[in-house]
């Protein structure tokens, strides 16, 4: 069982992947509770620098623990990346990580309403400040909307079924709670969707869909990628940790679209070694990780951590 107690997946695949000058200039895009960011420090020398953000204001409140000179936590989401750089009079940085799962103490805290498996408010927010609760999106959506994001977001076979339950339902009274929402999805999926994926709870896609909308998720992820990559300086790179496919797809085809050879201008006869070399490499093959971190931690199965680097400006 879990206990609230966040375990970094992928920890020291990351930071070596991360850390290739000992006196750079870093960022922790998502703090979380200081995993990386305590192993960067660790492993960078006197005069390298830390920069970390998450929105979360818990997150932020536990940043201010760590007692470092090298280190500076910011209450801000990673799509703020530029900006939070520019009001540090940062240029370019050695490192960017982003670490995008949520954490163990959001997902057991009740009252975040992220896990369908405890009772809670229907939050979902992971800036609790600011935004629209899942509850408030579900109370003022129509039936279209609801589906498309469920479809969109969760890839949920039902995704219009439940939907167009969740519009009748509020008639009576609006879902408040995880519990009323995880039951009604389990009311429609019923035993067909059972049967088709065995082991996995009814509500897990569309808990997943709604927290993503909520969140502006895929937004701030690709908002996140376009600020880093504009601010690594050459020889720096991105590391990417991905917990599901849609994040993991963004993050695979932005880093190849950098990577890729150019092509020649049509009906121009130029060959390979005349056409420019790309600023960006690909380091190794995505990377998962190891059946003893898996066994150890269950929520590290579906991790895809990526590397990307600029080898030239």
């Amino acid at each position: 069982m879990h206990t609230g107690k966040h375990v970094t997946v992928l920890l020291e695949e990351a930071v070596e992947a991360l850390v290739t000058r000992r006196a750079g200039t870093y960022v922790d895009c998502t703090f979380g509770r200081g995993g990386h960011s305590a192993l960067i420090l660790q492993r960078t020398a006197a005069d390298a620098r830390l920069i970390a953000l998450d929105r979360d204001p818990q997150a932020f409140a536990a940043a201010q623990a760590i007692c470092d000179a090298r280190f500076r936590c910011v209450h801000a989401p990673f799509a703020r990346l530029g900006e939070v750089l520019d009001g540090l009079g940062v240029g370019q940085v050695d490192g960017v990580l982003m670490d995008l799962g949520v954490s163990s103490p959001q997902i057991d805290d009740a009252k975040r309403g992220f896990s369908f498996r405890l009772d809670g408010p229907l939050d979902m927010r992971m800036d609790t400040t600011t935004g629209e609760s899942a509850a408030d999106f579900l109370r003022r959506a129509g039936a279209d909307e609801i589906g498309e994001v469920l479809k969109s977001h969760g890839e949920e076979r039902f995704a219009f079924q439940i939907a167009q339950a969740i519009v009748a339902r509020r008639a009576a009274r609006p879902l408040a709670t995880t519990a009323e929402l995880a039951g009604l999805v389990a009311d429609v999926v019923g035993a067909r969707g059972r049967r088709r994926d065995p082991g996995q709870d009814p509500a897990t896609r569309t808990f997943q869909a709604i927290r993503i909308h909520v969140n502006q998720e895929l937004a701030q992820l690709q908002a996140g990628l376009k600020a880093g990559f504009a601010r690594l300086a050459v020889g720096g790179r991105l590391v990417a940790l991905s917990f599901h496919s849609l994040e993991d797809r963004l993050v695979k085809h932005a880093m190849r679209a950098l990577a890729r050879p150019a092509e020649p201008p049509m009906g121009v006869p130029l060959k390979a070694d005349q056409l420019p070399v790309p600023a960006w490499r690909l380091i190794g093959r995505a990377i998962r990780p190891g059946a003893a971190e898996v066994k150890a931690n269950p929520r590290a199965r579906s991790a895809v951590m990526r590397v990307i680097e600029r080898v030239a400006a």
